[in-house]
């Protein structure tokens, strides 16, 4: 790889596996946000912002080559989650409207979507899974057949299970029935190739904490231009319109219309290092060493006594969750955390209604990246071990 793959603050000790909560920023990250802050205190926070807007322009242009969009289909946002519900809540639903989405649905999205239920009336109906968990191309068929429903929500990567969704198929379907496809890009982008061209979806919401190793408090949205129109702004200030004649104004056309004016340009800058850092790698270079990883890590992790995969999908992630006998998942991230591993736990709340399907509680989640290390997975397969020999 072009870049130090450890390029980063941490203690050569940390084994950080949970990359799809936040991953650790390299130090370029840290450092442009840092410097950055030093100029907002030694010059004025306008005057540094005139300073990096040069830089954020760059970011744009960034953003939109990794996902092969143009930059004016690019809006910033402080997560994914603010990302989708701008898109989400942008939509002028009607009584009767039919929302599809999967019981794998990030729970933020559902209970937005649960919200417009309530607010006005619409329809939400869940798309069958396959045995091995993705969405079912021919039940969304026909489900589309029976009903054109005004949107598609889907997740890419749901990041409880490790799955990859056919989302390719399923944009040809949202295209050849015309219908507004929503995808939430949080847990894939910056861990493997996405190119909405192939993808053609109308929208796409990401983070910058994730994958892309980039500051908390960052994310973005892909809004087709064609699209563009369909949505309206929740609230309008300066950075969203123009002042027209008297008392009215004109909606700018780009999808920065979404945003607000306030927003943290350390953040931004932040993010664009992420953003260079990674094209610098090679997402093509990223995807397979996560991969590559990954397939370790669960193979090992099935080879425990009293632990239980629970991954799912033919094509897998770098997210690889399981659970350990007669031990909660909370605990089990409690122990490693004092051992110096960190990994996550997934409580049902988070997928209320995929957990249910699946009989689950909670779920321990371990996600790698490509900095990452085959030592790293030894050491912690041998901690792991002694969890699962507690219950034997």
């Amino acid at each position: 790889m072009s870049q130090n793959p450890r390029d980063n603050f941490s203690s050569p000790d940390l084994i950080h596996f949970n990359n799809a909560g936040a991953s650790l920023m390299p130090r370029p990250v840290v450092q442009a946000m840092i410097d950055y802050l030093n100029l907002e205190a030694k010059i004025g926070g306008y005057e540094a912002m005139g300073e990096a807007n040069p830089k954020i322009e760059t970011l744009y242009k960034n953003l939109a080559t990794l996902i092969g969009a143009h930059e004016d289909e690019i809006a910033l946002f402080e997560n994914a989650t603010r990302a989708w519900q701008v898109v989400f809540y942008g939509m002028d639903f009607k009584e009767g409207d039919t929302i599809l989405t999967t019981s794998a649905e990030y729970g933020s999205n559902l209970l937005g979507i649960i919200h417009q239920k309530k607010m006005k009336g619409i329809n939400l109906e869940l798309i069958p899974a396959e045995k091995t968990g993705e969405t079912s191309i021919s039940a969304l068929e026909e489900m589309i057949k029976k009903r054109i429903p005004k949107l598609l929500a889907i997740t890419h990567i749901p990041s409880q299970g490790g799955l990859v969704n056919p989302v390719e198929e399923i944009g040809a379907l949202a295209k050849k029935y015309n219908i507004f496809y929503l995808l939430d890009a949080t847990q894939s982008i910056g861990q493997m190739q996405v190119n909405i061209s192939k993808i053609k979806c109308d929208a796409l919401c990401a983070t910058g904490r994730k994958f892309l190793r980039g500051p908390r408090g960052t994310g973005f949205a892909y809004i087709k231009k064609e699209r563009l129109k369909e949505l309206l702004p929740p609230v309008v200030d300066m950075m969203t319109a123009d002042w027209g004649e008297g008392m009215d104004f004109k909606l700018r056309n780009q999808a920065r219309r979404l945003e607000t004016w306030e927003s943290s340009f350390a953040g931004k800058l932040g993010l664009a290092e992420a953003i260079k850092y990674a094209l610098n790698i090679g997402i093509e270079k990223i995807e397979k060493r996560v991969v590559h990883l990954a397939e370790i890590l669960r193979e090992k992790l099935g080879e425990i006594e009293n632990i239980t995969l629970h991954d799912q999908g033919k094509i897998k992630s770098g997210i690889v969750t399981f659970k350990i006998a007669e031990i909660s998942s909370q605990d089990v991230c409690k122990e490693l955390f004092k051992r110096n591993i960190n990994v996550t736990y997934i409580p049902k709340e988070h997928f209320p209604l995929d957990f249910k399907i699946r009989d689950l509680t909670d779920l321990v989640r371990a996600s790698v990246h490509y900095y990452n290390t085959e030592e790293e997975i030894d050491r912690f397969i041998q901690v792991i071990s002694q969890f699962g020999e507690l219950n034997s």
